[in-house]
Formats: C-alpha cells, sequence, structure tokens
C-alpha cells in the first residue's frame, strides 16, 4: 500500500506530548545498553526488557534528569544468584521502531529459558511516514499493513499493526527457546474522572490489545497499567503527581518503585504456568515490615527520628533517645509502641533507605505516628561525606543533584525540601487512615546569655509552616524541652547530655519523652487516651 492510501488507517493521537529524542542517538544508546547477555551468570536465566522511556528513562537511564524508568528497579525483585535482568529498553521507542532497530540486537543474546518482558505502546502513536515515523496500525490485525516511505530519507518500510508487533515479538521469542511476557502499559499522570480521581487507563486500547495478543498465544499477561493505577487512585492529588516528573508521562524514583513493586506483584499473582519457575527466582514481593507485633485490640503508635528518639539505649550511662523510654509514657494495656526510629538518619535518607516504607506498610486504621526529624537534614553534604540533608525550608520545589556518599557511590537523586518530606509522611499516615503528629527536634546544649539554643528561625519556623500548610497536630518538643532546661540552668542540664551538645543522657531523654506526654494532653490529641496516668 502506497502513502496515498494511509487515509484508510488513522493513525493513535499523541496525547503524551512529550519529546524524548533518545532513539535519535542510538550509537550512544547501544554503548550506555548491556550487550544483550552479558550479564549472563553462568547456565542461569536472563529477564530481558523490552520497553520505552518508561522502562528505561534517557539514554543512560541513571535519572540525570529526575526521571526514572522502573526497569532499573525491577532487580530489586529477583535473586541475582538464579536470574539477571538486563534492561533493554530504550526511550523514544514504539514497538515498531524497537522491533526493527533494536529488537535483532537483543535476540542475538537471548537463550532457551530467558525471559522477555515486553511493554511497548506510550510511543506507538503519530505520523507513519515523517517526524519520529513511529506510529502503528491500530489494533491486532494480522493483515493490515501500509508501505510507507520515510519523507526526510527516503527509506522504504512497511508499517503493520500494534497487535503484529507484539505477535512477532512474542513468537520470535519462543522460537528462541525462551518465554515472553507482555504487560500493559504504565499510567499515565491523568484522570479519567478527576471528581472520583479516576485514573486514565489504556483498558480499550493498548491494555485491551496486548491481552488480546496473550490470549490468542497463550502468553502470560500481567496488566500494569490497571495494577499501578489502582494504587494511583488511593493517593491524594498531590501525592499522584509527584510520582511524576517534569511531564505527566514519565515518572520520579516514586513512580519507578511504585511500578516495578506492580510489575513484580503482577508476575507472582499470574497463575500462567510459563511463569512457574520464574517465580522461584524472585524475591522481596512481600511488603517490607518494620516488624512490629500488633496485639489485639490496641493500636500502635509508631515512632520515627534519629539518633535523639532511638540510640544506644542500653547502658545507664550512655546515650539515650526519648523512644526507648515511650514506655515510660505510655501504657502498654492500651497501645503498642513501635520505635522504628534510627540514629543518622535525616527525614530524607530515612526516606532513601525505605524505613518509612516499612512504617507506611504497617499502618493501620486507628494507629499514630510521631515524626521528629531535623538534626541531620541541615549543611551541605551531598557532594561528599554522609550526603543526607535535603533543600531548606518548605517550598513544593526540588532539583537533582549527583549525590556522593562517602566517596564511595555516586548516584543522582531528586532532592526535595526539609518541610515537603514532612508534608509527604503526613500525607502518607493519613492515606492509611492513621493521625500524624508532627514532633519538632530537640534542643542542643549549647548556651548564650543564659539561655539554652533554639533554632526558632530555621527549623522551627519550617515545622510551623507545615502545621499551617497541613493542619497536623503538633507538639513543639523543641521549645517545651528548652523551656524545662532553662529552668533548670546550664549547670544541671548537663546531666541531660551525654558525649556532646545534641545526644542525651537516659535523663534528658526522660525530659524529653514526659514533655510530648504533657503536651498530648494540652493539645487534646487523642493519642493522651493511651497516657500512663502517671505521666504527666
Amino acid at each position: 500500500m502506497t502513502t496515498a492510501a494511509h487515509a484508510q488507517y488513522q493513525g493513535m493521537e499523541d496525547v503524551n506530548k512529550v519529546v524524548d529524542l533518545t532513539l535519535d542517538s542510538l550509537d550512544k544508546a547501544a554503548t550506555a545498553r548491556p550487550a544483550a547477555g552479558s550479564s549472563r551468570r553462568g547456565s542461569n536465566p536472563v529477564l530481558f526488557l523490552v520497553g520505552n522511556s518508561t522502562m528505561r528513562t534517557g539514554t543512560l537511564g541513571n535519572g540525570d534528569n529526575g526521571q526514572w524508568g522502573w526497569g532499573y528497579y525491577a532487580p530489586d525483585y529477583f535473586d541475582a544468584e538464579k536470574i539477571t535482568v538486563e534492561n533493554q529498553a530504550l526511550g523514544g521507542t514504539s514497538s515498531r521502531t524497537f522491533y526493527r532497530r533494536l529488537w535483532p540486537d537483543v535476540k542475538k543474546g537471548i537463550r532457551p529459558g530467558d525471559y522477555v518482558i515486553i511493554e511497548l505502546g506510550h510511543n506507538d502513536n503519530g505520523p507513519f511516514d515523517s517526524g519520529r515515523a513511529r506510529a502503528t496500525i491500530r489494533g491486532i490485525s494480522a493483515s493490515d499493513s501500509m508501505e510507507v516511505i520515510i519523507k526526510e530519507t527516503g527509506e522504504h518500510e512497511t508499517v503493520y499493526s500494534y497487535g503484529e508487533y507484539l505477535r512477532r515479538f512474542v513468537n520470535e521469542t519462543r522460537a528462541l527457546g525462551a518465554h515472553p511476557i507482555l504487560m500493559s502499559l504504565t499510567p499515565r499522570n491523568a484522570y479519567a474522572d478527576s471528581a472520583s480521581h479516576r485514573v486514565a487507563r489504556v483498558d480499550q486500547t493498548f491494555g485491551l490489545w496486548a491481552r488480546q495478543i496473550a490470549d490468542e498465544t497463550n502468553c502470560p499477561f500481567v496488566d500494569l497499567n490497571e495494577l499501578s493505577a489502582a494504587k494511583y487512585e488511593q493517593m491524594s492529588e498531590w501525592k499522584f503527581n509527584y510520582h511524576f516528573y517534569l511531564d505527566h508521562i514519565h515518572t520520579s524514583a516514586f513512580g519507578a518503585q511504585l511500578n516495578a513493586r506492580s510489575a513484580a506483584e503482577g508476575l507472582m499473582a499470574c497463575t500462567h504456568p510459563e511463569l512457574q519457575a520464574l517465580k522461584g527466582c524472585m524475591h522481596n514481593t512481600a511488603l517490607p515490615s518494620t516488624g512490629v507485633r500488633r496485639q489485639t485490640g490496641k493500636p500502635v503508635v509508631f515512632i520515627t527520628g534519629d539518633s535523639t528518639v532511638k540510640n544506644a539505649d542500653n547502658d545507664e550511662d550512655g546515650m539515650w533517645g526519648w523512644g526507648a523510654l515511650a514506655g515510660d509514657i505510655f501504657d502498654p494495656r492500651k497501645i503498642v509502641v513501635q520505635n522504628a526510629a534510627m540514629a543518622g538518619r535525616s527525614c530524607r535518607t530515612f526516606l532513601r533507605e525505605g524505613r518509612w516504607d516499612k512504617v507506611v506498610n504497617d499502618l493501620q486504621p486507628g494507629d499514630f505516628v510521631l515524626i521528629q526529624f531535623g538534626h541531620n537534614d541541615a549543611g551541605n553534604e551531598l557532594a561528599h561525606g554522609k550526603a543526607r540533608n535535603d533543600i531548606a525550608g518548605t517550598a513544593d520545589s526540588s532539583h537533582v543533584f549527583r549525590v556522593n556518599f562517602k566517596g564511595e557511590r555516586l548516584y543522582n537523586e531528586v532532592v526535595y525540601t526539609f518541610g515537603w518530606y514532612l508534608r509527604k509522611m503526613i500525607d502518607d499516615v493519613r492515606q492509611k487512615g492513621a493521625t500524624p503528629i508532627l514532633v519538632s527536634l530537640t534542643p542542643r546544649n549549647e548556651w548564650n546569655a543564659g539561655k539554652i539554643e533554639r533554632r526558632n528561625d530555621s527549623f522551627g519556623r519550617w515545622y510551623r509552616e507545615v502545621v499551617e500548610q497541613t493542619g497536623v497536630a503538633f507538639i513543639d518538643l523543641h521549645n517545651l524541652s528548652a523551656d524545662t532546661f532553662d529552668r533548670m540552668g546550664k549547670e544541671r542540664t548537663q546531666a541531660c547530655y551525654k558525649n556532646d551538645h545534641t545526644h542525651t543522657s537516659k535523663q534528658g531523654a526522660r525530659v524529653n519523652a514526659q514533655n510530648i506526654a504533657k503536651e498530648l494532653r494540652h493539645i487534646k490529641s487523642p493519642l493522651r487516651h493511651y497516657l500512663r496516668k502517671s505521666a504527666r
């Protein structure tokens, strides 16, 4: 069929409106992507990922623009001693352009027993024969095709339907003795119905067609679009938005991690017999947990923070965090205390290391979360050292930094403001039906003119701004304990600190814990009902 007869085929509208020029630099892309099969360990199988920028963003796929594809996080769910994961995806590709330009080289590395996940379609739109010339014919017909001449190059090409390209991926993978797996597209940052927060689906187009080809070829199918969209619908609009970065199609690290988990959960839930061996190579599919031991009829109060909340907590003459003395203020007959704090963490690193996710995963309606950070959020360490600070302030802003962790590891990370991280934590807790309570950082043992130091012009101000923005319950421990120490005086206060001006002794930790109990009663928090009668 000639280009003059294109009218009978209507290309898909480019709803993404995003320009990704990765495919235009194939030489560079070839050096960035692994040689097919090069990750293989001995006779172990390889899981190949075939997709576009939602699977591998940018040429390098390293998040240098703040966008991440889910293929970067896919290896987290596979045991490297049993199987390796190769992300062969490339931004800007459609099923047509990947099949023509990249698939031949990928096939060279595929061996019997390997697996190939195919998730394509975001770019199967636009013109057939000009510009990026990547559109496919709508549907799954095996007979529909058209002959085109690419206007810019004069190259002749036969274009097939979206389903036909998927059919070829599946059949050619099986011809090599490997196992194909079809997945529907990742969701876009778009609501089909903003009033109900129903996320837009592709269940009448690409999702439907991929499922139809899977049924026709008896190929395993994971509805990634539905799995991730259902999760997004549980979120606030603000949270949904930050799972994407710069545009409405490419995900942030948050969104990429969500899609990777959805893909892993979908594989584990799929009953197709062809996936049994692959499931035996998977791990980490259960949601990570703090290990809390719930007791029937009792809520849990989770405590998060740094070393001022949880320290060594075992030597009477050593350093203690106030969370270790939470048992002195909370009645164990009424509530379970889970101290999830970790020394040396800022709110950003607590989140980045997955510690916050463990708390969120464990939350149930009726629980409480005390959130206190700040001591490790200051400074300018992103280029060296512990690399734990965040951006000062509370604006809803971010920046991509090249983080140098202790001079040993370089990676790209989107860093947000101190207040942004606090708002995220508050929003996460509320999403689970639990109650967040913000606790300002403990005062340091630094004195001036007979008064202990206060940081009300920085962290204190930022805490209050977050309280105003979110309406969260607030315990101003910073000033409450500073008032206590001022009354005690500098000499007597020395006994409340250990080793330095930040970390408290057991006596100091007790002061902080008692002030928390006192303020819970003062602000009439529902958590006050779970305090010991002996707590102030």
